[in-house]
């Protein structure tokens, strides 16, 4: 008969899958609720105990105590097993560390520790409580993986280990972190909970605080704490204890005493010192681990300028100088795991704590009544001494004179047996006071042992007398500060930029970037790096830092880029284009204007107008810092259709200024700026001009100088004095400032201001390619303002404007050059 089964595949790999997820929550993974302890921990100590390598004996080689346990325990591999034995000695990881080692152990930085043929160890005194009275059947036990021998299922624990020590785990479907907490305050609020039965999470609170990290720290939270201790769920935070000392020459150091639990020294020296290098937040002069035997201590030097506030606080919030600690207590209770809040633990432990007393006393007093059982008959033997020796005398052998002893004196089997076998030097006449003593002492015993099974009162007493020596015996103060708050910690960015000379620049293309000065005074104006169809429209050489940069583009969108976050580069180098990180960038998009700016304060406002003839003012102050400006442009104008785009963008000074537009088709309208509303960011503006059928905006401008220039498209140049565009009123037509032909007509394909040559001399501070007037070396600046065209056959022609003659306002100007029949291009020098 075959014994092959046929079953669907999902039904065993559930089937599997179940039993091994069973197996490793109750077996591996969590702890008791009882003793707080893994079955890998139990079954160290128990091995350990059972073999006598306790406190009071010398240390023995961790590799046998590892082999104990794995041969007789534990059927997994020794790494685990001296894990776990090595957790179990780190005093920065457990408030009271069970096992003694000697040797290297590890370190708060991460460090392993020696193999476990170097090391040695010990049971420490506080674990001999946790096994006190094992012997005594006070445990239920179970056999081992080879069934050759039994081992407890848990520890009698004379003290709340789960809360003392905590502890950290992951299973299938579960995971636990319940922090470790002060021995004091755990007896306190035990003892209070045997005489409390129903009690609630705030009176225990008074005398259970909160968690105690054997590393110290300052702990804030106090309403989460009350929360995970109800629910078993609850985030506190941890923060370092960190204080400023002063050094010499008016500096400070912030010194760090204490760090959160389970973190790792090394690596937070590390952070700290990756801040220091990419100079994160300013100040910080250097960083070092100065821990030793004595204590762990962090010094970071401070600068002398340096704020040492915001050093710390920017530590805070950027390194694990402050954490966050989860709460989610899980335990094993009764073979199924629990999310349990304090009560449910203490309830669980002081029951458990019930029956081992029980068992224990029961134990004791069986134990107890089998001896006054044998002194008893001892003592009457004495009486009749001389006749028990005779009747022994006359007996044949040892089970003759047993049975002679029961039916001459009526001795029972374990008064025989126990005459029978007494030695000879007790017969003296002082032995009968001792045994009298004796009877008296075990009687007294007895009536205690019987008073702790019967009496819950009793019981109780005992328990918490027990619990008053764990204290006194190893109670330590509180090691890490309540605070019953959690501190917010506010930086303000501009606080944390390190104030900075540079140059930055912009192209018409888009390429962003900004450079050292010297690396810029190194280097000509013309050796920027950009693309050979790109060209240069903005630089500032004294830019800081702390500075912001606004970007304009022919889309009507704004870009925003703190000067500190520019791409650090060399002049030379073509610098980071928009589109890498603003995602609403298009490839036909053109910068049209950018500025740098101390702030956003001021009533600061911009004029807007685009290709169909709309315009508008819009304050700056729309454009401060958004959310999101990292990654997407903001609008400064709506657009009117897939064809227009934003002419020109110049920043007002003059609120009485007057403006003039130029059409395509040769018409120039003057009105004043009055006209012109203030409108939302997002708003299209309103009509600037009555542009004919297909014409358009060619330019718009401010009046701020006598004359202007204009360039057909036929490679015509002409100057216009301002003076003869009067002044009307927003939305006309405007008067018509070329000739108009029948044939081949000219068109405004450029005009501006024509600059006069005596304001050559101002500083090179800002490079405004927008300005009419750009002087591109400052040991040889330019006295003249030149137009620099290029024709359709690539020639560039120079035209200095300031010797241009003014034309009659119908004329159509004068020729550039023979040989040019149209314009390419045109640009300011």
């Amino acid at each position: 008969m075959s014994n092959i089964q046929i079953l669907p595949l999902e039904d065993i790999m559930g089937d599997r899958f179940g039993r091994y997820s069973k197996y490793i929550i109750q077996e591996r993974a969590l702890p008791d609720i009882r003793d707080g302890l893994k079955p890998v921990q139990r079954r160290i100590l128990y091995s350990m105990n059972k073999d006598g390598n306790t406190f009071d004996k010398a240390y023995r080689k961790s590799a046998k105590s590892v082999g104990n346990v794995m041969g007789n325990f534990h059927p997994h591999g020794d790494s685990s097993i001296y894990d776990a034995m090595i957790r179990l000695s780190q005093d920065w990881k457990m408030m009271e560390p069970l096992i003694e080692m000697h040797g290297n152990n590890g370190s708060m930085d991460g460090d392993p520790p020696a193999a476990m043929r170097y090391t040695e160890a010990r049971l420490s005194e506080i674990a001999g409580f946790l096994l006190q009275d094992i012997e005594k059947e006070t445990v239920s036990t179970a056999w081992n993986f080879d069934d050759t021998e039994k081992e407890p299922t848990v520890l009698p624990a004379s003290f709340p280990n789960l809360l003392v020590n905590g502890s950290t785990g992951i299973s299938a479907g579960y995971a636990t972190d319940i922090p470790p907490h002060n021995l004091n305050e755990v007896i306190d609020a035990t003892i209070y909970m045997i005489d409390h039965q129903n009690v609630d999470v705030p009176k225990i609170m008074e005398f259970l605080p909160g968690p105690d990290f054997p590393t110290g720290a300052i702990i804030q939270g106090k309403s989460e704490i009350r929360k995970a201790y109800e629910t078993g769920k609850g985030r506190i935070v941890v923060r370092s204890k960190v204080t400023v000392e002063s050094m010499k020459g008016g500096r400070e150091q912030l010194v760090v005493s204490e760090i959160p639990y389970e973190l790792n020294k090394a690596n937070l020296v590390k952070r700290i010192d990756e801040i220091r290098v990419n100079a994160k937040v300013p100040g910080i002069a250097e960083v070092r681990d100065e821990s030793d035997r004595d204590g762990l201590r962090i010094a970071i030097d401070l600068k002398k300028e340096a704020d040492s506030q915001l050093v710390l606080n920017y530590l805070y919030k950027n390194t694990d100088l402050q954490v966050n600690y989860n709460f989610n207590m899980v335990a094993i209770d009764n073979m199924t795991p629990c999310q349990v809040g304090v009560l449910p633990i203490l309830r669980a432990y002081i029951a458990h704590r019930e029956d081992v007393i029980v068992k224990r006393s029961r134990f004791d007093l069986s134990k107890a009544e089998k001896r006054l059982h044998l002194v008893e008959g001892l003592i009457r033997m004495v009486s009749i001494l001389d006749e028990v020796v005779a009747t022994i005398r006359a007996s044949e052998n040892k089970s003759d004179a047993k049975e002679n002893l029961k039916i001459s004196y009526d001795f029972t089997e374990e008064q025989a047996e126990a005459i029978v076998t007494l030695q000879l030097y007790r017969l003296t006449n002082t032995d009968i006071v001792t045994l009298e003593q004796e009877q008296a002492d075990l009687q007294e015993k007895i009536l205690e042992l019987r008073a702790v099974i019967n009496d819950e009162k009793t019981l109780f007493n005992l328990m918490k007398r027990e619990l008053r020596e764990v204290k006194k015996k190893f109670g330590k103060a509180r090691r890490s500060e309540l605070q019953a708050d959690v501190q917010t910690i506010e930086i303000e960015a501009h606080e944390l930029i390190v104030e900075e000379e540079t140059v930055v620049s912009v192209t018409r293309s888009g390429y962003i970037k900004r450079t050292s000065p010297r690396s810029f005074a190194s280097s000509t104006l013309d050796e920027i790096g950009k693309r050979d169809d790109d060209s240069l429209i903005f630089v500032k050489a004294d830019a800081k830092t702390t500075q912001h940069l606004l970007i304009f583009t022919n889309l009507g969108n704004v870009i925003y880029r703190p000067v500190h976050e520019l791409t650090d580069v060399r002049w030379k180098d073509i610098g980071e284009h928009l589109s890498q990180n603003v995602t609403n960038f298009e490839a036909s998009e053109e910068i049209i204007f950018a500025e740098i700016l101390d702030n956003f304060d001021g009533a600061m406002t911009y004029l807007v107008a685009t290709k169909v003839g709309q315009i508008k003012q819009v304050e700056r102050s729309a454009f401060s810092p958004w959310r999101t400006y990292r990654s997407k442009a903001t609008a400064y104008a709506k657009l009117k259709g897939a064809d227009d785009e934003v002419l020109t963008l110049l920043p007002i000074t003059k609120l009485d200024s007057d403006i003039v537009l130029v059409s395509h088709q040769g018409y120039a309208l003057r009105f004043n700026l009055s006209e012109v509303p203030v409108l939302g960011a997002k708003a299209a503006g309103v009509k600037a001009m009555n542009l004919k059928n297909g014409d358009q905006l060619s330019a718009c401008m401010f009046v701020t100088t006598s004359s202007w220039y204009l360039l057909t498209q036929r490679g015509f140049i002409k100057r216009v004095k301002f003076s003869d565009i009067p002044a009307t009123s927003r939305a006309n037509r405007g008067l018509q400032v070329l000739r108009p032909l029948k044939v081949n007509p000219h068109t405004v394909f450029a005009a501006g201001l024509v600059q006069s040559s005596e304001k050559s001399d101002e500083s090179l501070a800002e490079l405004d390619l927008f300005s009419p007037a750009v002087e591109v070396d400052e040991s040889d600046i330019s006295q003249q303002q030149v137009l620099q065209i290029r024709g359709n056959d690539d020639k560039l022609y120079d035209v200095i404007l300031d010797e241009l003659t003014v034309s009659e306002r119908t004329s159509n100007g004068h020729p550039i050059a023979e040989d040019i029949d149209s314009v390419n291009d045109a640009k300011i020098l």
